[in-house]
């Protein structure tokens, strides 16, 4: 019974975490922690452990595939250079200096490289929280080295963890092999389950089935990975990327409706979750150590979380300087970002679930049958730095943004103008060939070409920014209006439901018919 009162109370938690920093105005992920911290507090929580293997194997896939298809291949492209070295030089860097800083505290180097690891990655979900009102290339880059990331941390965590149990050799051509297999190998699989994920769903008519493939694929590219050694995070990811790219064309609309309303929810609730249980296992941890071990974890944690900083403000400095001594092509001078924006990103490099996930996944005993060195240490100082990063450095970024001045990103919403306006243009040059081709009459042909133009009208003034256009308060009485009737409408269905003149099964057949009707004016009059 234990597990469904777990799921209610982290459901619960998730549901006043968030209702609470949107009323406060504070980041969610913020007050997550705090309700966490306040549920470990109950005896029955407290006495309960998460398996070390859930929020790796079970949580994570999700997580990251869904980011995965929510992220801009095209700034990964213009940004690649940059995102490799922070997903790999600076991750190795980081996770070095964590290491030293925790060999300095009293951890052994097997142990402290295990910590090094578990805190060197960003976290996707995270970043995607608290820097949302960043440019779109600054989020992509800072979203695109979270999930790579993870693949570098992940091998090194690997290593800690096999060298300490007496499993692994440090040897230049074992770690090289490696991290060849963690990329390389992560690579292919991903490309794999994206092609079998795509021929599945060309065969597939049922959005049900397919949308269950759907599900299936972060999960397979995962285990796939895993059982060949390597990075299940690579090929959760390559996975998703790929996808993202063919999905517009392959998979059908009423596939992608479905999808779009479960996995936000889906993938809001596991990351809500997670935050959360950060909280509960800082008590786990705080059970597990001595008077003078929870001292000294104390001030790991805010060594480790000021390390983490300076290596970060270190490493985007330093090779800002070095590429540009190194590349002094006119294209990369245009790549340039200011010393303002560098501040931002490096305020940006929050810790979450993949930190979580790693530390939990370290094993109880050594090969001897001893207990793991400083478990519990690592444990609360990953917690801990987790704590820090979000909470302070959270609460920090948004002042640092308002001091960058960064310049407002309108090229989305001009990108969005110049789909709209070009496919809107070329839809009605097709009208008269396509009305010809299918018999179309000549009533309905120039009712289409009228609502057309004035759908092409008001794109066009809203790219030249005029809010007292005719067509655009045209579109919005026509917008106003027709909600109006659908309001009706759906009052009328259940007075005749309520009359039992229609059963509920035609109410729901109707409803879902006027719902998508009027989420598709609401939206349209909010794009406006």
């Amino acid at each position: 019974m234990l597990g469904l009162e777990l799921v209610v109370v982290l459901g619960t938690a998730v549901l006043l975490g968030n209702a609470l920093g949107q009323r406060f105005g504070v980041a969610p992920p913020v007050v997550l922690l705090i309700v966490g911290a306040l549920i470990g507090l109950v005896p029955a929580v407290r006495q309960s452990q998460l398996p070390p293997d859930v929020v790796l194997l079970l949580f994570l896939p999700v997580l990251l595939y869904w980011e995965s298809l929510t992220t801009s291949l095209r700034e990964i492209r213009s940004n690649l250079r940059g995102i490799v070295l922070l997903s790999t030089v600076l991750v190795i860097l980081t996770a070095w200096a964590v290491a030293a800083a925790g060999h300095a505290v009293g951890l052994p180097w097997g142990p402290a490289w295990v910590l090094g690891a578990a805190v060197a990655p960003t976290d996707a979900t995270a970043v995607g929280a608290l820097a949302g009102s960043l440019p779109r290339r600054e989020i992509t880059v800072l979203r695109a080295e979270s999930l790579v990331n993870d693949g570098t941390a992940l091998v090194i965590y690997g290593l800690a963890v096999g060298i300490t149990v007496g499993e692994e050799h440090l040897t230049l051509p074992h770690v090289g092999a490696l991290f060849l297999l963690a990329y390389g190998g992560g690579v292919a699989v991903g490309v794999a389950v994206a092609w079998i994920n795509m021929n599945l769903r060309r065969r597939l008519d049922d959005p049900l089935l397919g949308n269950l493939v759907m599900l299936l694929a972060p999960f397979t590219a995962y285990l796939l990975a895993e059982l060949i050694h390597a990075s299940g995070v690579l090929a959760v990811v390559v996975s998703g990327l790929i996808m993202a790219q063919v999905a517009p064309s392959l998979i059908r609309a009423e596939h992608r409706r479905q999808a779009l309303a479960f996995w936000p929810l889906a993938t809001f609730i596991i990351n809500g979750a997670l935050f959360v249980l950060v909280g509960v296992e800082l008590h786990y941890a705080f059970r597990h150590l001595s008077r003078a071990d929870l001292r000294d974890a104390l001030i790991a944690v805010g060594v480790v979380s000021v390390v983490l900083l300076l290596v970060r403000f270190a490493f985007l400095f330093s090779s800002a300087y070095l590429i540009r001594l190194i590349d002094r092509r006119p294209q990369q001078r245009l790549r340039r970002i200011s010393h303002r924006a560098r501040t931002v990103s490096g305020f940006a490099g929050f810790r979450g679930a993949v930190s979580l996930a790693v530390a939990l996944s370290v094993p109880e005993t050594v090969d001897s049958g001893a207990p793991f060195p400083d478990r519990a240490f690592i444990v609360f100082v990953t917690s801990g730095v987790i704590v820090v990063t979000l909470v302070v450095q959270g609460l920090l970024l948004p002042g640092v943004v308002r001091w960058a001045r960064l310049p407002r990103d309108t090229s989305a919403d001009e990108e969005q103008i110049l789909a709209e306006t070009t496919a809107t243009e070329e839809a009605v040059e097709a009208l008269p060939e396509l009305a010809a081709e299918l018999g179309t009459t000549a009533k309905v042909t120039e009712w289409l070409r009228q609502e057309y133009e004035a759908h092409l009208a008001t794109v066009r003034a809203k790219g030249a920014g005029t809010d007292d256009d005719p067509a655009l308060l045209h579109n919005r009485h026509y917008t106003d209006l027709r909600l109006a009737l659908i309001a009706h409408k759906r009052a009328t269905v259940v007075r005749l439901r309520d009359e039992q003149r229609i059963d509920d099964a035609v109410l729901r057949r109707l409803q879902t018919a006027l719902d998508y009707e009027e989420v598709r004016l609401a939206g349209r009059e909010q794009a406006e």
